[in-house]
């Protein structure tokens, strides 16, 4: 399984980037993971709805130039379904037995992703309602990855 996670700024926290090699190295065993980062958009602490259009569109257009043409799309986004862990494993799974085994998850920046971004993706996946920062978003969509293939090949995990 190869999967991608394609997210809007580079990680700026140190215990965050500490996280995320964990789970990169945890993950090894179970698929090829590649991480790629474009560009976060400047903007103001509190855009208005002119310059919040205009981040998501810079950024969606930096996204659209990345995203894979093969392989199923899932844009994080907090209007998405929701799973539970063992629900979105049976999809992952789902996906292997299709013969899908390129994943691209997509996280936006601060201000979410644009709608553009959204309509290329397979499903929208939703975390919560809670506003997460989309830097500690890397992190968790990580552990949930690792998560999801331990459920399919039935290994213990703590809880």
């Amino acid at each position: 399984m190869n999967i991608t996670i394609l997210a809007v700024g580079k990680i700026k926290e140190g215990y965050l980037r500490e996280g995320i090699k964990e789970y990169e190295k945890r993950l090894k065993p179970y698929c090829t993971l590649r991480i790629i980062e474009v560009e976060e958009e400047r903007s103001q602490d509190e855009p208005g709805p002119a310059e919040k259009e205009k981040v998501l569109k810079r950024e969606g257009e930096r996204i659209l130039g990345k995203v894979p043409r093969q392989g199923f799309k899932i844009a994080l986004c907090i209007e998405g379904e929701r799973f539970s862990s063992e629900g979105m494993a049976s999809k992952i799974e789902e996906l292997a037995l299709r013969g899908i085994s390129d994943i691209t998850f997509i996280i936006g920046g601060s201000l979410g992703l644009s709608d553009e971004v959204k309509k290329v993706c397979d499903i929208k996946l939703s975390f919560s309602d809670f506003t997460l920062p989309h830097q500690l978003m890397r992190l968790l969509l990580l552990e949930q990855i690792y998560r999801w293939f331990k459920i399919i090949r039935g290994e213990p995990y703590h809880k």
